[in-house]
């Protein structure tokens, strides 16, 4: 029997005791004087008065527990054909020595540091090295463009830059330090200093007395035997700025906390993904991502778990067994990654013949997130995996699943297409464009009444008065989510697309996620997008996009020709479906969103601002030409 109705209960009861029983998993520098102060910020703030260090939490306290010699990062780069293991004595000797070295450079409580590199055990170093000094750490993608770049050091107004000379994709190397370089000259504000480890595979010249060479600074560091002690800092402090896209073209940076971070991220690990200390955990992201700063660095560490460091592809590298030999070499207990990462593996390997090349009977669950996990990808692989496959949702604003289905309190029945139901912190509530509540079954706008629970966001860097704008005026009373979605009668959440993926059809709202969901149960469909295009009768008419899956021979027009019917089956004659396209791929964000509102500008003839995440520019070409050869 699940306990989930029994806490979840109790959270509603009395939010405070609920989050205070769980505050006794962290170690304090000083208790809180409230768990929750409704009359700061925009909702409240949690754990008013208490002081505390991420980064004690994280490693320092394990050490001192026993568990320093247990694994603590797993890094594991087929790109680089490397591998390395860091204890968690180690980790924290790397990071108070780096943390050392930021000090020496003049860094300390408060500052920013800009985090720009790829996916190395060093890029986690420097993260919790800033948290050790208090300093505010900004993760900025590797590879990202340069004017982006400049956007976000004009926002965050970093003391120093941390970087690599470059990055590993499975074809090419990626040179970071040109990009950098031309991001310092367009923006504003210059760092005092910038901090390139070299990597052997493309070194980089450093010019002048900004560029500093961060093996040597580390080298003498050791030498002169100079280590960082964590620094107290209050629970209300900024842990970490995540930039996330704005709608005007202006990022948000979005401000973590420090002491409501490391409850609601503890609580999650073992309530929701049911994973224990000393167990592998691994996260399939990016540590410039969201996930990668919640569920690749804090949590499995705060957990006292061995967390993976995977620099490398879901195909490709080399092939669509990738995951699988990662998860099975390191003995992970849970896997967590997008669903467009498993429609990759799915589209290359239809019938899961490499998951059959591997042992993997230590792995529980798979965790998808990021993305709408489609019944039928969710279906390959239970079916392949025979594993519980478990769909959850958040953001980035709020850090954790909004929703999931939490393993760790005992399973619930699952629903293919729903991520199960809010946990606890989150009233998740449906409401129409006017404010008012729906019934059961009908979509609308999914919001969260306040507050906001641990971990979520607290303000936007520098931009304090969007918050309210981009989150809360809208409904008054609730954080506006920006999905669209509904509730069933057992109280299962559906979303079912962002309320701009909403299209009006001659005065019918329909959700482009039912259509993908139509779409995607095509034998021959690996993945799918629907948009909606102008149309001066209708309003709006909805076109599907299909990617064939490896091997599929047969004439796209009739494949296309069945997925039109499908869709006239399921969903009938009002969602006017008569475009069905095929396409080699779908363009993408470097983490894996479909860039469908992009798709929707080229559809409408609209311009449009090159996607700053975007994985491959040639696709949207790809789209265009697509869409040319229907019109």
């Amino acid at each position: 029997m699940s306990q989930y109705r029994e806490l979840y209960d109790d959270w509603k009861s009395d939010p405070s005791a609920f989050w205070g029983e769980a505050a006794k998993a962290i170690d304090w520098f000083k208790p809180y004087d409230r768990v929750f102060d409704p009359d700061q910020g925009h909702y409240g703030r949690w754990f008013v008065g208490g002081a505390c260090n991420t980064a004690y939490n994280c490693l320092d306290r394990h050490v001192a527990a026993g568990r320093g010699e247990q694994a603590a990062l797993i890094y594991d780069s087929p790109v680089a054909n490397t591998k390395r293991t860091l204890t968690y004595a180690q980790l924290t000797d790397e990071v108070a020595t780096f943390a050392a070295v930021l000090a020496g450079q003049g860094v300390s409580k408060g500052d920013r540091v800009v985090i720009y590199m790829p996916m190395i055990p060093e890029a986690v170093i420097a993260m919790l090295a800033c948290a050790r000094l208090g300093a505010i750490h900004s993760v900025v993608f590797g590879g990202f463009a340069a004017n982006e770049l400049a956007t976000r050091l004009n926002d965050a107004q970093p003391k120093v830059i941390l970087s690599a000379s470059c990055g590993l994709e499975a074809s090419r190397i990626v040179a970071y330090k040109p990009l950098l370089d031309a991001a310092i000259a367009a923006a504003t504000h210059t760092p005092e200093r910038c901090i390139v480890l070299q990597r052997p595979m493309a070194e980089t010249p450093l010019t002048g007395g900004r560029d500093l060479d961060w093996a040597t600074l580390v080298d003498a560091a050791r030498r002169d035997g100079r280590r960082a002690d964590c620094v107290s800092v209050a629970a209300t402090d900024p842990l970490y700025i995540l930039y996330t896209s704005g709608s005007t073209g202006q990022p948000k940076g979005v401000v973590r906390d420090t002491g409501g971070h490391m409850v609601a991220l503890l609580w999650s690990m073992q309530a929701l993904y049911g994973v224990a200390p000393g167990e592998v955990y691994w996260s399939a992201s990016d540590v410039g991502w969201v996930v990668g700063h919640s569920y690749i660095v804090y949590a499995p560490l705060l957990n006292g778990s061995t967390t993976v460091l995977y620099e490398g592809k879901p195909v490709g590298t080399p092939d669509a067994g990738a995951f699988w030999r990662v998860a099975s070499e390191h003995r992970a207990s849970v896997l967590f990654t997008a669903p467009t990462a498993l429609r990759a593996i799915k589209k290359e390997d239809p019938n899961g013949l490499k998951i059959r090349d591997y042992d993997l009977s230590h792995l529980r669950a798979l965790f998808l997130a990021g993305e709408r996990a489609d019944p039928e990808t969710i279906k390959w692989a239970e079916e392949h995996l025979r594993i519980p496959v478990i769909d959850h949702w958040w953001q980035t604003e709020t850090g954790w699943a909004i929703a999931g289905n939490p393993l760790g309190l005992g399973a619930l029945p699952v629903k293919r297409g729903s991520p199960t139901v809010p946990m606890p912190g989150y009233d998740v509530q449906v409401l129409d464009d006017a404010g008012h509540a729906v019934a059961p079954g009908t979509l609308g706008n999914i919001v969260i009444k306040l507050p906001l629970p641990p971990a979520c966001l607290v303000t936007l860097w520098n931009a304090d008065a969007r918050f309210g704008p981009s989150y809360t005026d809208e409904f008054p009373g609730y954080y506006k989510t920006a999905d669209a979605g509904y509730i069933d009668d057992d109280g299962y959440l559906f979303i079912m697309g962002r309320t701009d993926d909403i299209i009006n059809v001659a005065g019918h709202r329909l959700s482009t996620g039912a259509m993908e969901e139509v779409l995607a149960s095509h034998p021959d469909v690996a993945e799918c997008a629907v948009i909606g295009r102008a149309d001066a009768l209708k309003g709006e008419l909805p076109v599907g996009f299909i990617v064939l899956k490896a091997g599929v021979a047969r004439d796209p027009a009739a494949i296309e020709q069945e997925t039109v019917g499908l869709v006239r089956d399921r969903i009938g004659p009002v969602a006017a479906f008569k475009t069905s396209v095929t396409v080699a791929r779908l363009p993408k964000t470097r983490s894996g969103k479909i860039l469908r509102g992009t798709m929707k500008k080229i559809a409408d003839g609209e311009s449009y601002r090159m996607p700053a995440t975007i994985d491959d520019p040639a696709i949207l070409t790809e789209i265009a030409a697509a869409l040319s050869s229907r019109t």
